[in-house]
C-alpha cells in the first residue's frame, strides 16, 4: 500500500491515524524482536567456521535481557 494511499485515507477518515499509528509501532517492535533473536550468541549463521558459537562465551556471560533481582542485588551490593 503506497504511502500516498495512507495519508489520503488518513485525511478523508481521521479515526484511521490511530491504527495506523499502532501498526507502523507494531511492525517495528517485531521487526527490531526479530533482528535482536538474528543476532543471539545460540545463532549460527556459518556453519563451516564456526558451528557451535555459545561454546566461545564463559559461564558468567550475560546474554539475556531480563536479570532476576537476587543476581541484581548481589551485583549492586
Amino acid at each position: 500500500m503506497p504511502i500516498r494511499t495512507v495519508i489520503t485515507h488518513a485525511k478523508k477518515h481521521p479515526g484511521l491515524i490511530p491504527q495506523f499509528f499502532f501498526l507502523a509501532v507494531g511492525m517495528t517492535g517485531a521487526s527490531c524482536y526479530l533482528i535482536r533473536l538474528a543476532k543471539g550468541p545460540h545463532v549460527s549463521w556459518n556453519r563451516k567456521n564456526n558451528p557451535e558459537p555459545w561454546n566461545t562465551y564463559g559461564p558468567n556471560y550475560q546474554y539475556k535481557v531480563n536479570i532476576s533481582p537476587p543476581l541484581l542485588l548481589s551485583v549492586q551490593g
